[in-house]
C-alpha cells in the first residue's frame, strides 16, 4: 500500500468530523508524503467532499492571505532593501484547534498552521517583490498580527564609521536630547531623539537622515574635545548607528557640511566591540597670573617618565601615557604645549588639577588655566 493510499482513510475520517480548507488538510499529510504544496494536496483529498462551512481549524484565513501582502508591499514603497523576514501573531484558538487536530488524529511531525501560514506569505511576498528570504538577519522585518489585521515593519540598521575635520570653534560633540522624550523619539522631534542639529552628532546626523532616513542615531566617539577645540589633520574618528533607515547604498565620500567635514564615510559590517586604543597629538595655550619660571619649563619633559594617574569622583583610577612634549613660550604668563598622549587623559585636568596626578601646575608651581586646546592628529 503506498503512503498515499494510506493517509486517505485518516484524512476521510476527519472531514467526516470537521471541515477543514485545502491548506489545513493538505498541511496535516504533506510531509509524510514530501510534497510541497499543501493547497493542491488538499484539493485531491477534497475531490469527494463539499465545502459549505468555514475551515475548523483557521476560519479561511489562508483566503485573506492577500489583504496582507498587499498591506506588506504598501509599507515597504520608500524602502529599498534585498532580504526580508516575517512574524506573526494568530489568535491562541487557532492555534488551540490546530494541536486539537494533530493530537487526536496522532500526526505528529507536521507543520503547526502558524508555520504555514508564515510559509505562505514569504512565498507570495518573495514571488511578488523578488526579494530573498532570510530567517536569520534581514534587511527587513514585519510583524504581521492576524488578531488585530496590522502590520509593523522593522528596518535592520546600518553602521557607519568615518571622521570629522572640525575648523570652527564653538560647536559641542554632542547633541541634548529631545526634551519631550528625553531620546527616545517622538513626535515633537520627528522620531529623532533630538531636536536641534547644531553639534558634531546634530550635524552628522541630519545628513544621515537626508541621505538615508531613519529615525534615531547612536554614537561611539574616539575621544572627544571642548566646544572651543578644532580637530585637524585626518579628523577625529568616530562610530554611528543610523535606525530603521529607508535606504541602505549610496555613493559615500568626504562630504563638506561647510563647519565640518567628513572623511572616509562607509558602511561597516558592526560596531567595534571592543575599547578602540588611540593617542592624539594635542596643541595646548595655557597662561597664568603667576609669572612661569623657564626653569621649571624645561622639568616639564619628565612627565613622559612615568604615568599620568587619574582619580575619578567615583573613586577608581586609571593611568594614561605621555609620549611626547613639547612647549613654545609666548611671555611671562602664556606659553603653549605640544604633546602626544594617550587617548582618555583628560587634557583641561591634566593643566590645570583636580584629581590628575602631576598636574602641570603642579610642576611648574603655579595655578595654569587651559586657554583652548586643538588636536592636529588622532591616531588609532
Amino acid at each position: 500500500m503506498s503512503e498515499y493510499q494510506k493517509i486517505v482513510p485518516i484524512a476521510n475520517d476527519i472531514l467526516k468530523n470537521h471541515e477543514l480548507c485545502c491548506h489545513c488538510l493538505g498541511r496535516l499529510f504533506s510531509k509524510q508524503l514530501h510534497l510541497s504544496s499543501n493547497k493542491l494536496l488538499g484539493q485531491k483529498l477534497k475531490k469527494n467532499f463539499q465545502s459549505s462551512q468555514k475551515c475548523f481549524i483557521c476560519k479561511n484565513l489562508f483566503d485573506n492571505l492577500n489583504y496582507f501582502l498587499k498591506m506588506m508591499i504598501d509599507y515597504t514603497s520608500n524602502y529599498s532593501y534585498r532580504t526580508f523576514g516575517i512574524g506573526i501573531t494568530i489568535k491562541p484558538s487557532i492555534i488551540d484547534r490546530d494541536d486539537y487536530i494533530r493530537s487526536k488524529y496522532k500526526l505528529a511531525g507536521t507543520d503547526s498552521v502558524k508555520t504555514d501560514i508564515t510559509k505562505e506569505l514569504c512565498k507570495s511576498f518573495s514571488k511578488k517583490t523578488k526579494k530573498v528570504l532570510d530567517f536569520l538577519d534581514p534587511e527587513i522585518h514585519f510583524l504581521i498580527n492576524f488578531k488585530n489585521e496590522s502590520c509593523e515593519l522593522y528596518s535592520k540598521s546600518i553602521t557607519f564609521s568615518g571622521r570629522y575635520v572640525k575648523t570652527v570653534r564653538g560647536i559641542t560633540q554632542k547633541q541634548k536630547s529631545c526634551i519631550n522624550c528625553n531620546g527616545d523619539g517622538c513626535r515633537t522631534c520627528l522620531l529623532h531623539g533630538i531636536s536641534e542639529f547644531t553639534s558634531i552628532e546634530g550635524i552628522i546626523s541630519l545628513y544621515l537622515f537626508k541621505k538615508f532616513g531613519g529615525t534615531t542615531t547612536k554614537f561611539t566617539w574616539i575621544g572627544g574635545e571642548d566646544k572651543s577645540s578644532l580637530v585637524l589633520g585626518t579628523g577625529r574618528p568616530f562610530f554611528v548607528k543610523l535606525n530603521h533607515p529607508n535606504k541602505r547604498t549610496s555613493k559615500l565620500t568626504s562630504i563638506d557640511l561647510d563647519s565640518i567635514k567628513i572623511k572616509n564615510l562607509k558602511i561597516i559590517d558592526k560596531f567595534p566591540q571592543k575599547p578602540i586604543l588611540f593617542s592624539s597629538s594635542i596643541e595646548i595655550k595655557i597662561s597664568s597670573k603667576s609669572t612661569i619660571e623657564s626653569q621649571y619649563l624645561k622639568t616639564l619633559k619628565n612627565i613622559c617618565n612615568a604615568p599620568v594617574v587619574v582619580y575619578e569622583t567615583s573613586g577608581k583610577r586609571f593611568e594614561k601615557q605621555i609620549f611626547s612634549l613639547s612647549y613654545k613660550k609666548h611671555s611671562l604668563h602664556t606659553f603653549s604645549l605640544f604633546m602626544k598622549v594617550e587617548g582618555g587623559l583628560p587634557i583641561r585636568r591634566l593643566i590645570e588639577g583636580g584629581g590628575v596626578s602631576p598636574s602641570i601646575s603642579d610642576i611648574l608651581k603655579c595655578k595654569c588655566t587651559c586657554e583652548e586646546f586643538d588636536f592636529h592628529d588622532i591616531e588609532v
